[in-house]
This record gives C-alpha cells, sequence and structure tokens, in this order.
C-alpha cells in the first residue's frame, strides 16, 4: 500500500562552511542535532529519460527513516508529493501504474545511485514543535550506464508536515545573508543527470520557437491539451479532487479544435483520433454525471421546507443513484492500463510528431483561425435563434441542447485563438463560458426532471408518496423557464458585443 505525502523544500549550494547559525530566524526557538545517516537511493528511468524529463522521480532507497520507494510528482516550484511504497526488490505495481502515462510499455531501468551522507538538523518553536528539517548532504553520484561520477555538498530545508510555507522565506533569508545560495537544479537526480550524463545529452536544448504561422498556433493548443492528459493521468488514478472532470476536459477540447481547425489539420487523419478521445471522454464520464445530477437533486431537497418533505424521499434518492453508477474506480484504472488508451497516447505523440498539415496551416493566424471561430460562432447563432423561434417544450430542449454543444465548441475555439487574436477571442471567450452556463443548467433542469418522474414512479410503484418528487419537478421547470426567459436579452448581448 502507497502512502502519499506533500513535500515542500528548497535547496541551496553549500561549501566547506557547512550550515550558518539559524537560531535567529524569527520563530525558531532551538536547533536540535539529530545525527548524522547514510542513505544509498538508485533512481530508476526509462533510457530515455522521459520521468526526468517531467521533473519526476523514482527511487529505491534505503536507510534513514523512510525507506521504501518513493515517487515524487511535481506540483509546483519547491514542491512536490511523495508517494511512498515499502522496500521491493521490483518496483512497486502501485507506482509503475502511476508513470504509465509516461513510460508506457518502456521498461524503467536504474539509472543513477545517489549516496549521501546526510546531517540533520531540526528547527523547532517554543513548545517543541518542529517547523522544519535542515540537513547538510555529502553527495556521491554514480550514472549507472556510463561510470561516470560527481560530488557535491548541498543544504536542504524541508517544511514541516501542515507548517506554514511563509517559514521557509525566513529560513531563506537568514541563509542568504550568510552567503548560501539557492541551488541550480531542482534535485538531486538532475544534477547528477547533468554532470554524469555522455556528452552529446548535455547539449541546451532550443527554446520552443514563438507560434508564427496559423498551424504553430492550433499545435501548441493542441499539445496543452495532450501534455494534460498525461499530466492529469496519476492525479485520476490517486482520485484527486475533479481530476476526471479535468481530463475529460482536455480530451473534448482537443476533439473540439479537430473540428474547428480542419482547414488548418487533415480530419481524415484526425477525425479517428477524435473518436477514440470520445471513447476516453465517455469513459471518464462513467460515473461523473449521475454524480452531477445526484448533487442538483440532494441540494434541491436541502432547501426544501421540512413540511414539504414527505415519504422516505433521500433515502429513496440514494438508493436509485447507486443503482444507476455504471463504473468504479478499479474499471477506470483498467482503462488507463489497457492497450486501448496506451495506443491512443502513443497516436498523439506521433501526431504532435508529425502533424498532418493543409496549406491553410502556413497562412496568417489572424485570418485562417478569425474565419475558423467565425465559422463557429455563426453556426452557434444559427442554432441560438432557431431555438428562440421554438415554442417552449421538448422540441426547444432538443434545440437548447444542441446550441449548448456548440456554444461549448465555440468556447473552445475561441480559447484556442486568443493567443493569436488577442482581446476579440478573450471577449468571446468570456461570453461562451456566460452562455454555456446558462444553457448547462437548462439542460441540467431537463435532465433532473427526467430522474424526478423517474424517482416518482418508484415511489409510487413501492407505495410512497411522490408529492415531494412533484414540488421539486415544478421547481425545476420554473427554473428551466427563468433561464428561457433570460436568454433572448443574454444572446443580444453576445451578438451586438462580439467581434465575430
Amino acid at each position: 500500500m502507497a502512502d502519499t505525502k506533500r513535500e515542500i523544500e528548497r535547496k541551496y549550494e553549500s561549501d566547506e562552511s557547512g550550515l550558518p547559525d539559524l537560531t535567529g530566524v524569527a520563530g525558531v526557538a532551538a536547533v536540535i542535532d539529530k545525527g548524522v545517516v547514510q542513505l544509498d537511493a538508485t533512481y530508476y528511468d526509462t533510457e530515455d529519460e522521459r520521468l526526468a524529463a517531467s521533473s519526476i522521480t523514482l527511487r529505491r532507497r534505503t536507510g534513514g527513516s523512510d525507506a521504501g520507494w518513493h515517487l515524487k510528482l511535481p506540483v509546483a516550484a519547491g514542491v512536490r508529493d511523495e508517494i511512498q511504497a515499502p522496500l521491493s526488490d521490483t518496483v512497486p505495481r502501485t507506482l509503475t501504474g502511476l508513470v504509465r502515462s509516461r513510460v508506457r510499455d518502456t521498461e524503467l531501468l536504474p539509472l543513477v545511485r545517489l549516496r549521501s551522507e546526510r546531517d540533520v538538523r531540526h528547527l523547532v518553536d517554543a513548545d517543541g514543535r518542529l517547523l522544519a528539517e535542515v540537513s547538510v548532504d555529502a553527495v556521491r553520484a554514480e550514472h549507472l550506464g556510463t561510470g561516470a561520477g560527481v560530488q557535491w555538498t548541498e543544504i536542504e530545508v524541508e517544511l514541516a508536515d501542515g507548517g506554514d510555507p511563509a517559514f521557509l522565506d525566513k529560513v531563506d533569508k537568514r541563509l542568504r545573508k550568510a552567503g548560501v545560495r539557492p541551488s541550480g537544479a531542482a534535485s538531486k537526480l538532475a544534477r547528477a543527470l547533468a554532470e554524469t550524463a555522455p556528452k552529446k545529452k548535455q547539449r541546451k536544448q532550443k527554446a520552443a520557437a514563438e507560434p508564427v504561422s496559423a498551424g504553430d498556433h492550433v499545435l501548441a493548443y493542441l499539445r496543452a491539451q495532450r501534455d494534460a492528459i498525461v499530466e492529469l493521468d496519476p492525479a485520476v488514478r490517486r482520485d484527486e479532487y475533479d481530476s476526471v472532470h479535468r481530463m475529460r476536459v482536455a480530451t473534448r477540447r482537443m476533439r473540439s479544435a479537430f473540428r474547428s481547425f480542419g482547414k488548418v489539420l487533415d480530419r481524415s487523419v484526425t477525425d479517428p483520433i477524435g473518436d477514440e478521445l470520445k471513447w476516453l471522454a465517455g469513459e471518464l464520464g462513467v460515473d461523473r454525471d449521475q454524480e452531477v445530477l445526484t448533487e442538483r437533486l440532494t441540494a434541491a431537497l436541502d432547501e426544501l421546507p421540512r413540511t414539504l418533505l414527505t415519504g422516505p424521499v433521500r433515502t429513496r434518492l440514494r438508493t436509485w443513484s447507486n443503482a444507476r453508477r455504471g463504473g468504479s474506480r478499479r474499471r477506470l484504472i483498467a482503462v488507463l492500463d489497457g492497450k486501448r488508451y496506451l495506443e491512443l497516447l502513443g497516436t498523439l505523440d506521433a501526431l504532435m510528431a508529425e502533424p498532418p498539415l493543409l496549406k491553410a496551416a502556413s497562412g496568417k493566424p489572424e485570418k485562417v483561425i478569425g474565419k475558423a471561430v467565425t465559422k463557429d460562432f455563426g453556426k452557434l447563432s444559427a442554432l441560438v435563434e432557431d431555438a428562440l423561434g421554438r415554442a417552449p417544450g421538448q422540441e426547444r430542449d432538443l434545440a437548447l441542447h444542441e446550441a449548448r454543444k456548440k456554444a461549448k465548441r465555440t468556447r473552445y475555439s475561441a480559447e484556442a485563438a486568443v493567443p493569436a487574436l488577442g482581446d476579440p477571442a478573450r471577449g468571446l471567450l468570456k461570453s461562451m463560458k456566460s452562455l454555456q452556463n446558462l444553457l448547462g443548467d437548462h439542460q441540467d433542469s431537463v435532465m433532473t426532471r427526467e430522474a424526478l418522474r423517474e424517482l416518482a414512479r418508484q415511489a409510487q410503484g413501492a407505495g410512497e408518496s411522490s408529492f415531494t418528487y412533484g414540488v421539486l419537478y415544478g421547481r425545476e421547470e420554473r427554473r428551466a423557464a427563468d433561464d428561457e426567459a433570460e436568454l433572448p436579452a443574454a444572446w443580444g448581448v453576445i451578438k451586438e458585443r462580439s467581434a465575430f
């Protein structure tokens, strides 16, 4: 079983003078010597260093109080999530799954060995509570492929669990005043690789060129979505809040871009990829839509006066919701471990490496991308006008649902257009978010009323009162009517302000 902790730390270069006196740091009552420990860590990666390229480290370490396997995933500068697993001879499955989106089917190999002599100090407050752990590490690194070695000494300051990150600023100020400077490497592994890897790998990478053509802009947007899918994979596996939703959105953005910018990328190539993205979005949303519906119904019940609650309504809702849950964590992990998903990731990589660009891709982004966004907005306009022209009822509900989907696509195309078109695209993006929220609320009301009808039928069949479901149905009907009444004015403002 793997454990997770949030690691917040800073690293500094160290010379022979060792650790400066830290008793003067605000809030520090004492600096406690915890002795010296010997650490021996072997870092694993693919032969082409895919984990290192993503600032991910995977190691097997002995010595110290946390011997075992450690996987560190970047969160922000100086912040990483460390997932720990017990010692074993091979990489634990709990950790290999978390790096699968990066390594795919490529073998993980021992890459670098780091042996460190760690001199540890604890910074504590007046009550003896740990504020941070400071260590001076004498490091010996060996590249297991080349045999090259390097040595250095560094100072590491790690915030105590639950500590205030601002405390590290106070320690930083004291260290800098003593002449200590931040490390130029993000991690020990990064420094070891930089100083022991073959010379051809030490060449400085060229900075990515600024987008120039329409194709450059579209590919930059698509690349960001591909990266989001890959980077969110571990978060989805760990069931982090909103991670499934964000990955699902990334698949939708990419699929929408394929359609909107069909003059830039050959759709005979991208349409099949779009079908696979639709499949993945569906797998990610197996339980999500049901959860949203249940949350809406639960919130509606919470707003009702107790006098309007008749019968075991909450129990009925809970039973209904559980029965309709079509997925599970196990099913989703199986999808992410499956051949179809990994092949999709490989296909996306290949698309980015050799994009099927059409003639328009070399055109000016303002013209090509602007035309695509204008086309999307025009289709949306026709759908909204059609919906507004229909009488309230099922046909208008369906028409508004189609408009909602087109508003989402127009939102994504405007989003992709912002780097190329600037303020006009930003304005449209803002308008589309507002319109999507309004139409989304209307569609949620339609779906909620369908659910209430089903719940009422079940309640009646069980001899329970259906009164409360009728009350909720009426409120949802009123809510949808309010959305429909608000739409003409909202759409009028959008058309007036739109530059497309």
